[in-house]
């Protein structure tokens, strides 16, 4: 079974420099999964990328580890 939180907080440690700065914070409603990426201010730009290119890959990997166990998710980064 596919664990959507530490999916989303190994990509984000891969990412960052400081990875104990990574926080990821998980709301379950039914089958809607809303995670939200807590990183520290340096890391953000590496997180979003240039034009958030990086922010909608991790999206799209996201979504498509949601789809396996059959559930929605949502990403956001603050």
């Amino acid at each position: 079974m596919v664990e959507l939180k530490k999916v989303l907080t190994d990509i984000a440690k891969a990412i960052v420099d400081d990875p104990d700065g990574v926080e990821v914070s998980e709301t379950v409603n039914g089958n809607d999964v809303e995670l939200v990426l807590h990183v520290s201010e340096d890391d953000m730009g590496k997180v979003i990328g240039r034009h958030g290119k990086i922010a909608k890959a991790i999206r799209l990997v996201m979504k498509s580890a949601a789809n396996i166990v059959g559930k929605r998710v949502t990403v956001e980064i603050r």
